[in-house]
């Protein structure tokens, strides 16, 4: 018999060689049919595969990310399988996760190439072999039988892919006629999976790499239940309505120029409004909180990110070094802003009655993202973080660290990001050549991140081998209007980069110490927290937030300078206003300026200039009735106080 623990810490005994599917068919038949993969020791499992020893164990459904990777990873098999039935001679590279499904990078036989017609009929071979039920068999086999596998079937991609791994640690899975390379883990059978959507066509370098071969990579999602893939469906085609480069492009907030070149971001008047906005709320939340602001440029001594560690660990991922004409001179387009303000607190030397001290800046950074990695706003090679950067005592640490938690809620309540989790983020300890540092400081920095969040209540979850490479931090996941995840909001606890900067404090007690350090991005990057904002808001941003609050629209030409004088008041009470002086009828400037997300639209002819009015109409509400520019203005003033009410304080 072996023991095995539950997750509300019961213990229960089972015959040796128990499966996870073993466990869930004792607590419920429900769970047994829900359940799709298990957690052995904190490693995900095949829900059949045998557990030899006392293990700690948690079932995965469709509830749960593991559940869902499982399900999708399961999924991409069946799809190499209906792809290799109507293309004999595929080779295949990696068929992944992603957070809304799966893909599978395929080198199709010369002659052949998928294209959007062709994804229905591999849909319906999925479906057809899913019913089949094959049972999905995981076996363990050593190196040099992997390899025969693969020769035989004349797969170089998996043959390099094996080339790279340790005997003893290859594993393969079959599913009726087909055979795959894989750790797992994976659903007991095909006939799990009941409805399939195959989304895309892309290229995809081999391993991301351009000097290799472009290969195909075709993405889809399954579900266990056909209605599930109907609400999907819907959801997709309203995420299409909210695309953030549609509705910036419509509402004339960024743009891209192939001259300027890729993952450049050009952000026009309205949306470098939006920005100050967001920049500015945000400043004067960080000085209520005894923040100051600092600027760093945006190159820096190659030798300044060799210190840091940046170098070492992102020197792949970032611009190529910048020469200058003096001999032995680099410099690098700045990778990251925290290496700045190190050499910021070093300009002075500093007391423990100085600490802490917290800089902040809007520091714009670069990275080298591949051209088939860029996205719109969301996956970009220049964007400006709203970083800071605390220098404490360590009995300071636990106290700074929930402040800033304090922010990210203040962010998070005033831009109604109301679901969200909070992920601690801790490195994996089978793998220490990822991270820098001791065992010991980093021992130190995850412990008061746990207990600053147990402190404040907050509920978590953790993630081994998610931390930064200088140490451990506490990440936020919001939920967007569609149900989609999206990482917002990180904190990072450092004791590492004070040591390579060797930052230094004199103590009460006269002699020398290192601070802690705090890595701090409520927003994250202003381009990807835009491009977030816009779609879960569909673009109607809070009245605070709107780059044009009002627009005004006067009926005919001869009301132009009437709506010139309504606006001009607006304007000189602090609130951000337009006018539509296009030679348009009145229902298509409406219509124009709806499209736009003006939350407030004002329309003025004979009857408001005689009376000195305006016809007031509301986005989404209708008209909202006559009254004076200045009643307006105070209306507007009063729903943003009321927005904004609390926040600062």
């Amino acid at each position: 018999m072996i023991k095995i623990t539950l997750p509300d810490n019961s213990v229960r005994e089972f015959p040796k060689g128990s499966s996870g599917l073993d466990i869930a068919k004792t607590i419920s038949n429900r769970l047994a049919n829900d359940v799709l993969s298990v957690s052995v020791n904190g490693e995900v499992w095949d829900l059949t595969r045998p557990i030899e020893a006392d293990a700690a164990v948690k079932l995965y459904t469709w509830d749960d990310r593991e559940g869902k990777e499982t399900f999708w990873h399961s999924s991409a098999h069946l799809m190499a399988e209906a792809i290799e039935f109507f293309y004999p001679g595929t080779r295949f590279g990696i068929g992944p996760t992603v957070d809304t499904g799966f893909y599978y990078d395929v080198d199709l036989p010369s002659g052949y190439q998928l294209v959007e017609k062709d994804l229905e009929k591999i849909e319906k071979k999925m479906l057809e072999l899913a019913r089949e039920k094959h049972d999905i068999v995981r076996s363990q086999v050593s190196k040099a039988e992997a390899l025969k596998l693969f020769t035989e079937k004349g797969d170089e991609l998996k043959l390099e892919l094996i080339g790279e791994l340790e005997d003893g640690t290859i594993s393969l899975y079959n599913q009726g006629g087909f055979t795959d390379l894989c750790r797992g883990p994976h659903l007991p059978n095909t006939s799990y999976v009941k409805a399939v959507k195959l989304t895309n066509i892309a290229g995809a370098y081999w391993r991301g790499n351009e000097k290799n071969k472009m290969l195909t990579r075709v993405y889809g999602v399954t579900f266990p239940k056909q209605k599930m893939l109907e609400e999907y469906l819907v959801m997709i085609e309203e995420a299409k309505k909210r695309d953030h480069r549609k509705l910036g492009k419509e509402m004339e907030l960024f743009t891209f120029s192939e001259a300027v070149g890729q993952g450049l971001p050009l952000w026009l008047p309205k949306g470098a409004q939006l920005r100050a906005q967001l920049e500015d709320f945000l400043r004067r939340v960080q000085k209520k909180y005894g923040y100051d602001q600092v600027i760093t440029p945006h190159i820096g001594d190659v030798q300044l990110y060799k210190t840091s560690g940046h170098y070492e660990k992102y020197g792949k991922d970032s611009f190529q070094v910048i020469k200058t004409p003096a001999e032995g001179e680099e410099y690098m387009l700045k990778p990251m802003n925290c290496p700045h303000h190190c050499e910021i607190y070093k300009s002075k030397p500093r007391s423990y009655k100085d600490l802490p001290v917290r800089m902040a800046e809007f520091g714009t950074v670069y990275r080298y993202e591949q051209s088939g990695e860029l996205h719109g706003l969301t996956r970009v090679r220049g964007f400006t973080q709203d970083d800071a950067h605390l220098f404490c005592r360590p009995d300071q640490l636990k106290e700074e660290f929930k402040k800033v938690i304090d922010i990210i809620f203040i962010i998070f309540k005033a831009l109604e990001f109301n679901d969200y989790n909070a992920q601690i983020s801790l490195r994996d300890p089978d793998k220490p050549e990822k991270y820098i540092g001791t065992a010991e400081n980093w021992e130190k920095a995850e412990r008061a991140i746990i207990e600053a969040c147990q402190e404040k209540g907050l509920k978590t979850v953790t993630e081994l081998g998610e931390a930064a490479f200088y140490g451990p931090k506490l990440d936020f996941m919001i939920k967007d209007a569609l149900g989609r995840s999206w990482q917002l909001g990180t904190i990072q606890v450092d004791y590492n980069l004070p040591e390579r900067f060797q930052l230094e404090y004199i103590g009460a007690d006269d002699k020398r110490h290192r601070p802690v350090m705090i890595h701090r991005a409520p927003f994250g990057s202003m381009e990807r927290f835009v491009a977030v904002l816009i779609e879960h808001t569909a673009g109607k941003f809070p009245l605070w937030l709107t780059p044009d609050q009002v627009v005004v629209l006067p009926i005919s030409e001869k009301y132009n300078d009437y709506a010139r004088t309504v606006s001009n008041i607006l304007n000189f009470s602090d609130i951000r206003s337009v006018v539509d002086d296009r030679n348009e009828k009145i229902g298509r400037k409406i219509r124009d300026n709806e499209l736009k997300r003006i939350p407030y639209l004002l329309i003025v002819g004979e009857k408001e200039a005689e009376s000195a009015t305006v016809s007031v109409r509301r986005q989404g509400e209708g008209d909202k009735g006559a009254m004076t520019a200045q009643e307006f203005a105070a209306l507007v003033k009063e729903e943003v106080k009321m927005q904004l009410t609390g926040l600062y304080n």
